[in-house]
């Protein structure tokens, strides 16, 4: 078997496993031409697969905040690699001399190789330091937040992020058992905080509050916002913008950005109604099949929206 374009050897287990990977590249087939930007490259298997079976005039662009998923990549002549957050993909854009785009792709949430390693700190699985970093470009790592943060800031993250009920219970268990170093540490002293009856299911108990913290220490949120925006302006008409999200938050956010694009948001009657510039390409947002998920259990939660950019 040869190995695929823009992937550097590597052995062992998988970097990441990516998610939806027909439905990603069936979405952009149509396109024939132009750059089309992996704006999460993780281990690049979407943008391999891009590449393989997309034509020739079509280039990539991947950007990762992660060093290590850049630097698993070689660059050739279609396909060009930036370190960098998706949230800042204007500024990303212009330094590459892009005015306009045909795709942008945003696989949202964690990669499977930083769950699996656990010095990155992201895991409650896995023992490891409490760092939780996507990329250097993150002004506090979990460390921090878990440390030094108030208790009415840490509940309010790992309520507002991790949506989760107890977490006036879980900060207050946070603060009173500090300094917490380890992930492991923070998984038991999180699990300890929940009733029994709770923690006997919907998952492990501390998923909600990892969670959370994880997407405060990156901003996740609010880079996915900028980048949406960024992403949907850059499309040359006929561009497509294709997100996949993991939980309600992110999905909430792809989902009303794209209504808005659509006219359908809704909102107080404009005397002048905004312009539409999306379409949708699927009415509801696609799951992975039974199959896939069988192959991937991490693939259970996501959800697929897709737009093409009219105007």
């Amino acid at each position: 078997m040869g190995q695929e374009p823009g992937k550097k050897p590597v052995s062992g287990r998988p970097f990441h496993v990516p998610v939806m990977l027909e439905e990603v590249v069936s979405l952009f087939s149509p396109i024939k031409d132009g750059v089309i930007v992996d704006a999460t490259l993780g281990g690049g298997g979407h943008t391999a697969a891009l590449l393989a079976r997309l034509d020739d005039s079509v280039s990539i662009l991947g950007i990762d905040r992660d060093p290590a998923a850049v630097d698993r990549m070689f660059e050739h002549g279609r396909l060009r690699l930036v370190v960098g957050n998706f949230g800042q993909l204007d500024r990303i854009l212009a330094s590459e001399g892009l005015d306009e785009i045909a795709g942008v792709l945003l696989d949202l949430g964690v990669s499977s190789h930083q769950l699996d390693e656990g010095r990155r700190g992201f895991s409650y699985r896995h023992e490891g330091p409490l760092d939780m970093r996507m990329g250097p470009d993150a002004a506090r790592t979990a460390h921090e937040i878990v440390n030094e943060a108030s208790p009415a800031e840490l509940g309010r993250i790992i309520r507002s992020l991790g949506e989760e009920r107890f977490a006036r219970r879980i900060a207050g268990a946070i603060v009173e058992h500090r300094p917490i170093e380890t992930t492991a540490r923070l998984a038991e002293v999180v699990r300890r905080a929940i009733p029994a009856a709770t923690r006997r299911s919907g998952g492990h108990p501390a998923r909600r509050t990892f969670q959370a913290v994880r997407m405060a220490v990156n901003e996740e949120l609010g880079a996915l916002s900028a980048g949406l925006d960024s992403g949907i302006e850059a499309l040359r008409p006929g561009g497509r913008c294709v997100a996949i999200a993991y939980h309600s938050l992110e999905d909430r956010i792809v989902k009303r950005r794209f209504r808005r694009g659509e006219g359908r948001e809704p909102g107080p009657v404009l005397p002048v109604p905004p312009p539409v510039e999306l379409t949708a390409l699927a009415r509801r947002a696609i799951k992975p099949g039974k199959a896939e998920v069988l192959r991937n259990p991490r693939a259970r939660s996501a959800r697929l929206r897709a737009v093409e950019k009219v105007a």
